[in-house]
């Protein structure tokens, strides 16, 4: 009964070793498809990081110094990029409005016969380069996470191939040692019965 269920649990780990193995070759394949993935499409917009003399605050210069000058390439770059510039130059230029709030001043103004042409003529433009930052920041912001899921499955897949591993080891001893249970039931049967004294 002992060799029985050592047979059936190592058995059962070889098998999770396998789907472990693949899971884990699959993980790292996907890991590495998203990170060429996200460089291609980075690389194409062909986007150079700010130098580092345009980086006006200190948090700007925490966040993007160790970028200065290099191509765009990576989601933590481009993260850096979109909230540490884009964002701020937008504030900047909006006093910290959201695009919602100007493009509501913009078309209410547009709507107001006494409105000042050249305060719409500005709200508008600002609409419109808030709309754009926007965009920019969004599709960055959405390399990052494509990125950070990519690192995420890297890690999850060296953790399944270590898992597997160690299930491997682990069902092979199992196996050895039902083996050798049943080497010591064969020798314990063809042992010499003694012999019945009276």
């Amino acid at each position: 009964m002992r060799k029985t269920l050592d047979r059936l649990i190592s058995w059962t780990g070889l098998i999770m070793a396998v789907v472990l193995a693949v899971a884990g070759a699959l993980l790292i394949y996907a890991s590495s498809f998203v990170a060429s993935n996200v460089k291609e499409q980075l690389s194409q917009q062909n986007i150079t990081m700010p130098a580092a003399a345009a980086l006006e605050t200190q948090d700007q210069k925490d966040a993007l110094l160790q970028y200065a000058g290099q191509k765009m390439e990576n989601g933590a770059q481009a993260k850096a990029f979109a909230d540490h510039y884009i964002l701020v130059h937008m504030n900047t230029q909006s006093n910290n409005k959201t695009y919602s709030e100007v493009s509501g001043e913009y078309l209410k103004a547009v709507k107001d016969p006494d409105a000042d042409p050249e305060t719409v003529q500005a709200l508008g433009d600002l609409r419109q380069s808030l709309f754009m930052g926007n965009t920019l920041r969004g599709l960055l912001l959405n390399a990052y996470a494509f990125g950070t899921m990519g690192t995420i499955a890297l890690y999850a897949g060296i953790a399944a191939l270590l898992a597997a591993a160690l299930l491997l080891v682990l069902s092979l001893l199992g196996l050895r040692h039902a083996k050798t249970a049943d080497d010591e039931a064969v020798a314990a049967g063809a042992a010499p019965q003694p012999a019945l004294t009276t």
